[in-house]
This record gives C-alpha cells, sequence and structure tokens, in this order.
C-alpha cells in the first residue's frame, strides 16, 4: 500500500464497508415488499446500488406502485432498520483498530454514505465510532449519488483536501466507480453480500482487501 504515503484523508462508505450491514437491509426489502405483496426481486440490490435514500425510496414507489409518499416510505424504513443499527449490526473487521491507526497518524476520515442520516448517527452512536470523523455526508446531500462523483468531491472539499490526497474504502462497484470518477484511489472491501461481484470490484479498484487487519498488516512499513 505504498500509495497511502502523501494520503491526508480517509474516505469511507458505511454499509457493507465500515460496518456489516447488507445483510440487514435485503431483509428489511423482502418484509417490506412482502408487506405490500410483493416479492423482493433477486436483482433489485445491484439496481438500487448507489442511489440516495431519496432516489432509492422513489424507485420502490414508482416500480411497485406503493400507496405511500417518498418520505413515507423512507419513515418505514428508518423505523425498521434503527433498531438493529443499534443493536445487531457490528463493525467490518479491523475498522475500528484502523481508524486508529488514522488518528494517530493524523489522518482526516470522513463518510460518504447513500443512507440517511438518522440511521447513520444510530449504528455510529452505538459503535462509538462518530468521534473518528471530521465529516458525514449523506448522499441526499449532493446533487446525484453513486457512481456520480459528487459525494466523494463533497467531503474531501468539507476536509479541505484535495482529491489525489484522499483514498476511497467501497464495497460495491457503483461507489468504486464513484470514487474512481472524482479522481481519487480506491480500495475495495470484500463483504459477503458483493462477493459475487468480486471480480469487477478488483477490476475497478486500485487495491482489494478482505478486512482491515489485511490493510493494517501492510502498513507495517510504510
Amino acid at each position: 500500500m505504498d500509495e497511502l504515503k502523501g494520503k491526508k484523508a480517509f474516505l469511507f462508505d458505511l454499509d457493507g464497508t465500515l460496518v456489516d450491514s447488507m445483510w440487514m437491509w435485503k431483509s428489511i426489502d423482502i418484509e417490506f415488499l412482502g408487506s405490500y405483496g410483493h416479492e423482493c426481486p433477486p436483482e433489485l440490490q445491484r439496481a438500487i446500488e448507489g442511489m440516495s435514500f431519496s432516489e432509492t425510496a422513489l424507485y420502490f414507489k414508482e416500480r411497485f406502485g406503493l400507496p405511500l409518499t417518498i418520505d413515507e416510505i423512507k419513515g418505514v424504513w428508518t423505523r425498521m432498520s434503527i433498531d438493529k443499527y443499534r443493536h445487531e449490526v457490528p463493525p467490518k473487521r479491523g475498522a475500528v483498530e484502523f481508524l486508529d491507526y488514522a488518528r494517530r497518524q493524523g489522518i482526516l476520515c470522513g463518510i460518504a454514505t447513500s443512507n440517511g442520516r438518522e440511521m447513520v448517527d444510530a449504528v455510529l452512536d452505538s459503535l462509538e465510532m462518530k468521534p473518528y470523523f471530521q465529516t458525514v455526508t449523506t448522499a441526499c446531500e449532493v446533487k446525484a449519488g453513486k457512481p456520480e462523483p459528487d459525494i466523494y468531491l463533497k467531503v474531501a472539499g468539507d476536509l479541505g483536501v484535495k482529491p489525489t490526497e484522499c483514498i476511497v474504502f467501497e464495497d460495491v462497484p457503483a461507489g468504486i466507480l464513484a470514487g474512481k470518477r472524482a479522481g481519487m484511489t480506491v480500495c475495495a472491501v470484500d463483504d459477503e453480500f458483493s462477493r459475487p461481484m468480486e471480480e469487477e470490484k478488483r477490476s475497478l479498484a486500485d487495491y482489494f482487501i478482505t478486512d482491515y487487519f489485511e490493510l493494517l498488516q501492510g502498513l507495517k512499513g510504510i
């Protein structure tokens, strides 16, 4: 990981990258759609990959003809997820140790997530991870969600660093593309949910890690 030399900021996606939560969203989609008489299509997660929370709610409303407003859909999802985020979602292996490393090295950290703010706060507070981050941005705060680069460019701007001074950590192709389009180095993170896309992730990213302990091991010589 020599390319980490000179990097001033680490930028992270949240679900599937910093926390092990993708299983939860699949469960929520099945339960939510089932309550309106729909089965969860097998390609659904790939179809909504990278969308902001609001964009995803609009997609669900239009695709499944849901009798709810976008805000009502988001409210239901928030209520369904908040308890799981607080009590059932663990950090990815080595994530806390890696954030400790960044803090010791004086490296800035930011989150760029497609998730809703209330849910982000819930999981970061539960895992006591919030103090590690100087800024947290959701895709609803920018013009376009991933794979467009908007969210990563905003996080870099908020941190006061150049794109070339950042490394992005992502678990799905849309997020990897967002980081690359922002002109940043990108490290793909293994996740059970996205394992069928591993070859694509490896081809798009600059690096691929199975967990953050692997990354820390590689950093010992830097």
